[in-house]
């Protein structure tokens, strides 16, 4: 502990290498989830597809029991925000769902995000989704090129902001985190403007960044469950994540195959293997 914060955990160049073997694994895993998703599909069957794919690699989950969490994903249905337990619950035509989760290889951890409609789209929904996709990688972007990490959120919030139409919540009690050795870390990870600089970007550094955006109020509450997190208001909500490691050459986004590239390209960043 230092001045009371936490201390921030720095990683070596290999176990930011093994980080993202654990993030490979995580977006295989994902997309076996995603590509499951479909009108009359549980939840509960989206969670089996997406166990199968860590057994099948020798990894483990970091969600399955993590203060008694129940599954290996989080199932986050229309007004659920995160934190949905997969279960009995059918999806149907129109329902949009976040898919939570991560993956453990050798002791070192990856988490990430996505969002998914299933069956016949709202446009309002795939404008959140997208709005919110798009807000990860400005943030993800600022990393590259910030200094220090409230420079994410500060990124996260202008392009929210600057975004034409209907005006979306960024949800303020759930943030972002670092991750490494464990899941969740110091220091957390603002998606929005605060004049909290956050501590100073530097080799070896390890966010898992991940704005979750509302179509109405940011205004939420947990269910008898203990777990699952709902807007107040009953409007749907979407989250997207991805783990990314700073190294002495540039960025790299762990939980994707590419590192990133295709998606930070337009926003002028080239992401850079781990050396």
């Amino acid at each position: 502990m230092a001045f009371g914060q936490p201390r921030i955990e720095y990683k070596t160049n290999a176990q930011m290498r093994t980080m993202h073997e654990a993030g490979l694994v995580l977006s295989r895993a994902l997309d076996a989830a995603v590509a499951a998703a479909a009108p009359g599909v549980t939840t509960a069957r989206l969670d089996e597809v997406f166990a199968a794919v860590l057994q099948d690699a020798g990894a483990k989950s970091n969600f399955l029991g993590y203060h008694g969490f129940p599954a290996t994903i989080c199932t986050s249905v229309n007004e659920e925000v995160v934190h949905g337990i997969p279960g009995g619950r059918v999806l149907a035509d129109g329902d949009i769902i976040s898919i939570d989760g991560g993956a453990i290889v050798d002791g070192w951890h990856s988490d990430s995000a996505r969002t998914v409609i299933v069956g016949t789209p709202d446009p309002e929904d795939v404008r959140l989704s997208q709005v919110t996709e798009e807000a990860m990688w400005r943030g993800i972007a600022a990393l590259a090129t910030g200094k220090f990490v409230g420079d994410v959120g500060n990124a996260v919030d202008d392009y929210v902001s600057s975004v034409p139409g209907k005006p979306l919540g960024i949800l303020e009690d759930y943030v972002g985190h670092g991750i490494g050795s464990e899941m969740h870390m110091a220091p957390d990870v603002l998606n929005y403007r605060t004049s909290h600089r956050g501590p100073k970007i530097r080799p070896g550094l390890c966010l898992a960044i991940e704005p979750m955006l509302v179509r109405g109020s940011i205004d939420t509450a947990v269910l008898d469950d203990d777990w699952t997190v709902v807007t107040t208001d009953g409007k749907r909500s979407c989250q997207w994540e991805h783990s990314v490691a700073v190294h002495e050459k540039g960025i790299w986004v762990l939980s994707a195959p590419d590192g990133g590239a295709a998606k930070l390209k337009p926003l002028g960043v080239v992401p850079v293997p781990i050396p």
